[in-house]
């Protein structure tokens, strides 16, 4: 049976999600994609072509194909950078990370994300400043099935999410707001009371057909949020 362009694409795409072929690698010219997957050069290009018009990977003539630096993002809004958000009001942004364990994913998270029983996860904790005060409280799961060079990133250094934006695309997300009250965990990190009021952001995104990260963010009491279209 002949391999099709999508197979190509989905192999490819496979290869980058999985850390095969890292940011700014140089990919195999279609030549030699061709002999690897036994087809015809024009199915290569074809499959080629998408990963390009997706922001997967970027062409230059001369200089080959490389996987893209920063995935481009094809989707109807932005996932912003907490950083952008904390500088652009004029403050001072610090991060910390408080908590890094991998995990069999618990029950609830697993039926969230659909993931199979027993699927290993990297749980992390982590905390956003502004110009020294507690901003947000971020509580973070990664499937390491689905991103296991994630399991071997120093996130002491840099906070997940900006990592995951530089790292992998997404073709779905959802996003959930609510009000909820400050349990005793959070508002030590937040430096609020228990029972407090909070503001409450989840979000889940996957890539294809694999969820990536389910995160929990909690405000402090005078959080506003704004969005812009």
């Amino acid at each position: 049976m002949k391999v099709t362009y999508k197979e190509i694409k989905s192999d490819i795409l496979s290869k980058i999600v999985k850390g095969e072929w890292a940011p700014g690698v140089l990919v195999p010219n279609e030549e030699d994609l061709a002999e690897i997957y036994q087809c015809a050069r024009a199915t290569v290009n074809r499959a080629m072509r998408e990963l390009a018009s997706e922001g997967i990977i970027e062409r230059r003539r001369k200089a080959g194909t490389r996987v893209r630096m920063t995935p481009l993002r094809q989707a109807s809004f932005d996932i912003p950078k907490i950083r952008d958000e904390i500088e652009s009001k004029g403050a001072t942004y610090r991060y910390y990370l408080a908590k890094r364990s991998v995990e069999v994913a618990p029950d609830w998270l697993s039926a969230r994300l659909e993931l199979p029983q027993g699927g290993k996860v990297l749980h992390l904790i982590c905390m956003h400043y502004a110009d020294g005060t507690p901003y947000q409280y971020e509580d973070r799961w990664i499937n390491l099935s689905a991103l296991p060079a994630a399991e071997d990133t120093d996130f002491s250094k840099i906070g997940p999410g900006e990592w995951l934006l530089s790292t992998i695309p997404f073709s779905e997300a959802e996003i959930n707001l609510s009000a909820g009250l400050a349990e005793k965990n959070v508002a030590d990190y937040l430096g609020c009371a228990v029972g407090d009021p909070m503001f409450i952001i989840e979000r889940s995104t996957r890539w294809q057909e694999d969820a990536v990260t389910y995160v929990r963010f909690s405000y402090r009491p005078g959080y506003r949020l704004t969005t812009r279209y």
